[in-house]
């Protein structure tokens, strides 16, 4: 009866679990570029989610002049550039409301983390905002995209850019919107459907990082179907 291996059998178990680490491992190491779009695609769906279950829709809503205003709450996710937290790209999941529509949420505005009720769903960018290095964030330091994945820059394409802005807002039928709602500037503010308001063509947000490798993500007109393009 054989009670041990042989001194061959044991040298051919190390070059066999060698063989399949060599070949293993690297698929399991992570990407932080592809973490972050896969990150994002998440989100953006969760911010349709809420424009769908939570329609802003009330016609007697209407400021002093009798403007409707419900429709500058809508849902949104709007990307801060560096300087607004740490110096580095972050994003927040919001609805602006109409009294104070500055495009910077407070913390009431912000969505809450549905799977931790304690977290709002930014990673810092919007005034008054707490840095997201102090012990009393309340933020999500993930969304600090610059942060957490090294993104460097976040570029949107032409066909959803609205004076630089780098922000989507869906609407009561999960359609992407691109136009800042309510913006002093905006001709079109005092409807719900400004012109050119819905996107007409694919919204393309590019993420890159450090070493300027880069990702796409693909938000498909009407529809706002999200997906990583590879």
């Amino acid at each position: 009866m054989k009670n041990a291996f042989t001194m061959i059998e044991l040298v051919f178990v190390i070059i066999v679990i060698g063989i399949l680490s060599a070949t293993i491992i690297p698929r399991i190491q992570t990407n932080p570029l592809q973490e972050a779009a896969i990150q994002l695609v998440s989100d953006i769906r969760y911010t349709q989610h809420l424009a769908l279950v939570d329609d802003k829709y009330d016609n007697n809503d209407r400021d002093s002049y009798g403007r409707v205003k419900w429709f500058r709450e809508r849902w949104q996710i709007n990307f801060g550039a560096p300087g607004s937290a740490n110096s580095k790209y972050s994003y927040t999941i919001y609805s602006d409301s109409y009294d104070d529509s500055t495009g910077d949420p407070d913390d009431s505005e912000i969505a809450k983390n549905p799977q931790n009720k304690s977290q709002i769903m930014t990673g810092g960018c919007g005034s008054g905002i707490k840095d997201i290095r102090n012990d009393t964030f309340q933020g999500m330091k993930k969304m600090n995209i610059g942060e957490s994945y090294g993104i460097s820059n976040v570029i949107f394409s032409r066909s959803c850019t609205f004076s630089r802005s780098k922000r989507l807002y869906f609407d009561h039928l999960g359609r992407p919107m691109y136009r800042k709602l309510g913006a002093s500037s905006d001709n079109g503010s005092k409807q719900a459907y400004e012109p050119n308001n819905l996107l007409e063509t694919d919204c393309i947000i590019t993420l890159v990082d450090n070493n300027d490798a880069n990702i796409s993500l693909a938000i498909t007109a009407e529809t706002g179907y999200v997906k990583i393009l590879f």
